[in-house]
């Protein structure tokens, strides 16, 4: 089956088959073996379905300057906060979907570091003409003379041992290998140059890849996110290569998780909840 893309002002429709390979090829990067069935593992639809946009969209920064969703201004320095992934029911691989794109809120706010724009993007991820995901993204946009983010100054909690844990390790050809499976050009995860430029001290973790580990933290001790939301927020952000770790949250893994950089610091957080809310 061959995609299609169909753009209007107000959204976007992808449609493509869901093929192995790419599940395939996320495992391959996480080091665990390749999914043995036709159900697409939780969060992995973030690798299909995606935004292939030609070279000549893009900004300096490596994402597109016009589309859904577009900077609200010239310069503006785009940041992934988090979001909420809504499952109604697994995808199936070796059959098409299709994912809808839209913006569904935007909202001007000064924080500590200035004048800032919250948007958020709402992808609805249909199969067989029935809802499968509602997939919320919550993208900032920082004034090119904001100042940027800061890691947290203190360790949270480091030495409070929470089972079940998974870690993984994080380095430059792990970091390039996720921007590929995601199609995603930010220079801030590649380029130790334009990140220097932008005040960090080197490449900068995936928010997407921290949510995914926590997502595969429940996936791999049997919690299912299908029937619930899943809520996720980057609180700090992760530098550098390094061995990122993944713990139940205070309340226990049935309830959220997050993840420690390698200094003990949280850099993102997730909850659970039973959806019950109409989604369609």
């Amino acid at each position: 089956m061959r995609g299609r893309r169909v753009e209007t002002p107000d959204e976007v429709l992808v449609e493509e088959y869901l093929a192995f390979e790419p599940a395939e090829s996320l495992a391959g990067m996480l080091d665990i073996p390749a999914p043995d069935g036709d159900e697409l593992p939780q969060l992995w639809h973030w690798i299909y379905l995606l935004e292939r946009r030609p070279e000549r969209d893009l900004g300096p920064d490596g994402h597109p300057t016009h589309g859904i969703p577009a900077p609200p201004g010239p310069g503006r320095r785009r940041m992934f906060a988090g979001g909420r992934v809504s499952t109604v029911r697994p995808l199936l691989l070796g059959a098409p979907a299709t994912r809808t794109t839209r913006v569904v809120s935007t909202q001007e706010k000064t924080g500590r570091t200035g004048p800032l724009t919250f948007v958020t993007v709402r992808n609805t991820i249909t199969q067989d003409g029935e809802v499968a995901i509602v997939d919320e993204q919550d993208i900032v946009y920082r004034t090119p003379d904001s100042t940027l983010p800061a890691a947290s100054s203190a360790p949270s909690d480091s030495g409070e041992v929470r089972e079940p844990s998974l870690s993984l390790d994080v380095d430059t050809r792990l970091m390039f290998r996720f921007s590929a499976l995601t199609y995603n050009a930010h220079r801030i995860h590649y380029d130790r140059d334009f990140v220097a430029e932008e005040g960090y001290a080197d490449l900068l973790v995936h928010g997407p890849l921290q949510a995914l580990m926590m997502g595969e933290l429940f996936r791999r001790h049997d919690l299912s996110l299908v029937g619930r939301e899943y809520s996720y927020r980057l609180v700090s952000p992760m530098v550098g290569s390094q061995t990122m770790t993944v713990r139940p949250g205070r309340d226990g893994l049935d309830a959220g998780a997050e993840v420690l950089d390698a200094d003990g610091r949280v850099t993102a957080t997730s909850t659970l909840r039973d959806l019950t809310a109409d989604l369609g």
